[in-house]
């Protein structure tokens, strides 16, 4: 009895601790997309801003796509967390393939900038796109990682490493997808709106 108390307050210590890592982690991504996005505003101002440019079409579905993989991997999160290995490998593989369409559908909206005469650098790019880009490509690295980091979380799975009681690694992995997708999705709007 004693010695699965210890073992449980272990493992509630190191669950604490990971998460507040991954904390700060987020703290100091949204620090620098918050540096990203002033900057992106005292820009503005020069002569040079296009003040008419229109994000890409395939931005509106890829923040749909990114939405959804809030959705799975919750629902991945509450599966585990209810014994149901078949449903949380479902849901995981789920959020894997939109993570993907959510990167191929950024760099569908990237050629289709490209296809309007506005580039990212170069003779033919303005001050607007290489923000655009900076701000999208910093964003897609972060979602690499996370990529990478539900790649293992499904390895995991096959595993066996989590159940009903074992569930921080789908956890952490679900905090840094809803973190990247609530990011997106202010981004998408800071995008959208401040023109």
């Amino acid at each position: 009895m004693e010695m699965t108390m210890k073992i449980s307050e272990e493992q509630e210590r190191k669950s604490k601790s990971a998460k507040l890592i991954l904390l700060f982690a987020m703290v100091s991504m949204t620090m620098m997309f918050a540096g990203l996005t002033s900057a992106f505003v005292v820009s503005k101002s020069r002569p040079d801003w296009l003040k008419d440019f229109q994000l890409p079409i395939a931005f509106y579905f890829s923040t749909a796509v990114i939405i959804g993989c809030s959705v799975t991997f919750y629902l991945a999160k509450k599966a585990i967390q209810k014994g149901n290995r078949s449903a949380t490998t479902a849901f995981l593989l789920t959020t894997l393939v939109l993570g993907v369409l959510f990167v191929i559908l950024q760099f569908e909206g990237f050629a289709q900038i490209v296809e309007r005469g506005y580039y990212f650098t170069g003779q033919g790019s303005s001050i607007t796109t290489t923000f655009l880009y900076v701000v999208t490509v910093t964003h897609l690295l972060h979602l690499a990682g996370g990529l990478i980091s539900l790649l293992i979380i499904i390895y995991n799975h096959f595993k066996q490493k989590y159940n009903a009681t074992q569930t921080l690694g789908i956890e952490l992995g679900a905090m840094y997808w809803h973190f990247l997708d609530l990011l997106w999705v202010l981004l998408f709007l800071f995008l959208y709106f401040f023109k």
